[in-house]
């Protein structure tokens, strides 16, 4: 189990632009506890320094001096079922923490009182310096918040939180319209050939994209064929309309792009890629332009689960909407 491969795999629940915050800590003296779930990647500055010390790009508490330990809280923006944690300790060294424990609750509170029961989703384990430490969780239920405890004190650079969002669809109606695709609702890439420069995840998440680096982006493509991602819907649904969004990207947006869909029983990853190839078309080629909004009819093949978006050659995308109704339920 890699990093790289949690990301390709789940989404992360912990991620700012979901709606999640860090709501609590027993102390951030050093660094606050905003940094614990930044969406980029860690970094360190040798020769910078703040007025408490050391400028640190992560959480960091003070040496504790007393019993006890320091524990932050996390609230995700949406309720998900985990499947693995990453604390991440890069460039802290000395002033890691030694061993870790996370707990998870179920709350309709920003910051939960004393009277919630937290249950714990690891065990205590003794942390590496300077490294991912990935954890798999093996619980099937679902959570809202997660309590990362650090014993004693220390920094931990970035904790990301691996699974799948659990969204009530019955509060849904079939005839509701919804962006299936959407991160929030469930939506969750599966597999693409090529993420140089931009992960496939990025397309389906809330919101405008930032800027060129808040999408998906292959790199140049020197041989023949195309590039692809394949998208798990978030529920089994009905296609209507679909918006490709090239924002951002100008010199490097793809040229055309077409989308494959499909009703597929969970398989494994190998049989869906090779499957992918042939699945019907709900949109066929169409020419792209860079920087702008393509707004598509979506071809009626009935309710689908998945869907493979194939852009040619290569290129850029920042978001991807596929607009319709939920079926199945």
């Amino acid at each position: 189990m890699q990093s790289a491969e949690l990301k390709k795999k789940w989404i992360d629940l912990a991620q700012p632009r979901l709606g999640s915050e860090v709501v609590y800590a027993t102390d951030d003296f050093f660094a606050p506890k905003e940094r614990l779930i930044d969406p980029k990647e860690p970094v360190f500055i040798a020769d910078k320094y703040d007025d408490n010390g050391k400028w640190m790009d992560g959480w960091e508490s003070r040496r504790r001096r007393g019993p006890g330990h320091d524990y932050c809280i996390v609230m995700l923006g949406a309720c998900g079922v985990i499947r693995a944690l990453d604390i991440d300790t890069r460039h802290f060294t000395g002033n890691n923490a030694p061993a870790a424990m996370v707990e998870a609750c179920v709350s309709d509170q920003t910051h939960p009182d004393d009277t919630i029961h937290w249950h714990k989703i690891t065990k205590r384990v003794t942390l590496k310096a300077d490294d991912h430490n990935l954890l798999r969780v093996d619980s099937p239920d679902s959570w809202t918040h997660l309590r990362l405890n650090i014993y004693p004190d220390g920094g931990v650079a970035r904790l990301r939180v691996y699974g799948n969002i659990l969204k009530d669809w019955a509060a849904h109606e079939k005839t509701e319209r919804i962006d299936l695709a959407a991160m929030e609702h469930g939506g969750c890439p599966i597999f693409c050939n090529d993420e140089h420069y931009g992960s496939l995840a990025n397309i389906i998440a809330p919101g405008k994209g930032v800027n060129m680096g808040d999408g998906w982006e292959t790199r140049r493509r020197r041989s023949p064929g195309h590039d692809w991602g394949i998208i798990k819907l978030a529920h089994m649904g009905q296609i209507e309309d679909i918006l490709v969004d090239t924002a951002f990207f100008k010199g490097n947006y793809p040229d055309r792009c077409s989308i494959q869909a499909a009703r597929v029983a969970e398989t494994d990853e190998e049989a869906m890629i090779k499957d992918s190839e042939n699945w019907p078309e709900i949109l066929s080629e169409q020419k792209l332009e860079m920087d702008r909004e393509h707004v598509f009819k979506a071809g009626d093949i009935g309710p689908v689960s998945h869907v493979r978006l194939n852009i040619f050659p290569d290129g850029g995308i920042s978001r991807l909407r596929l607009f319709g109704r939920i079926a199945g339920l």
